[in-house]
């Protein structure tokens, strides 16, 4: 058996949870750093958060509101988390797929950067595009009350709300670029992606109705529309790499 056989498929378990210490801890720290960051800029998205919740109030009594004493201190905890997801997010793609692709070839490692190159941009495009959205989801949430009413939200319950939603949407825009690299390293044809089109399509749509109000059809159908042409693009993509590899 040849050294390159043993160290794609025979790793021992002790350098598999080397390697995992290593890359997570590498990760951990990328991922602190980022959290720091976050934490100093909490205010300022929170001032954007909260916009939405002005717009009403414009109209009728609305406000966020802590429900404890630590409410305003573990919220800004929590958005500073969210950022540093988000700003870290280039070293953990990196580090994750690095460790679940064990022993690269020199392709295989171009495989890796182009990964991180194009999920990156993606996953940004995907939380902006949540951060986008979540005005309108409020707006239509909060109008089925009276404009009689006073819509009164616990502050953490609100971005817990609006942070999921965008977490989400931007994680589901990286999910295509895990369909092209599994295709490009072998493991996903393009002729399995074919046949399970109609199931993906499913998949999307109740996705899109989990992160989406169930009223607001609107809202769920532009977060299908660009996933579904993402996944469309990614099977194009694979397509074309598998064409290419029967006829060379």
């Amino acid at each position: 058996m040849s050294t390159a056989t043993v160290a794609r498929g025979t790793m021992p378990l002790g350098d598999h949870l080397r390697e995992a210490r290593t890359r997570g801890t590498r990760a951990a720290v990328a991922l602190a750093l980022a959290v720091l960051v976050g934490f100093l800029v909490s205010g300022q998205v929170l001032d954007l958060l909260r916009a939405p919740i002005e717009e009403i109030a414009e109209s009728r009594s609305a406000s966020l509101n802590y429900d404890t004493i630590t409410g305003a201190f573990d919220l800004k905890l929590k958005i500073a988390l969210f950022a540093g997801i988000v700003l870290s997010s280039p070293f953990w793609l990196l580090e994750l797929f690095a460790f679940v692709t064990p022993g690269l070839t020199r392709r295989e490692r171009r495989y890796t950067y182009g990964f991180v190159a194009a999920a990156f941009p993606l996953f940004l495009a995907g939380c902006a595009f949540g951060f986008l959205l979540f005005p309108h989801m409020v707006e239509m949430l909060a109008g089925f009350s009276s404009d009689e009413d006073s819509t009164i939200l616990t502050a953490t319950y609100y971005v817990d709300f609006v942070l999921k939603i965008i977490l989400a949407i931007g994680i589901a825009f990286v999910l295509p670029v895990f369909v092209v690299v599994l295709n490009l390293v072998g493991v996903l044809p393009a002729a399995t992606l074919r046949r399970s089109w109609r199931v993906v399509v499913v998949v999307i749509v109740l996705f899109s109705a989990l992160v989406t109000p169930a009223a607001d059809v609107l809202s769920m159908f532009l977060v299908a529309a660009p996933m579904a042409l993402l996944f469309g693009l990614a099977m194009l993509i694979a397509h074309v790499h598998d064409s290419r590899k029967g006829s060379a």
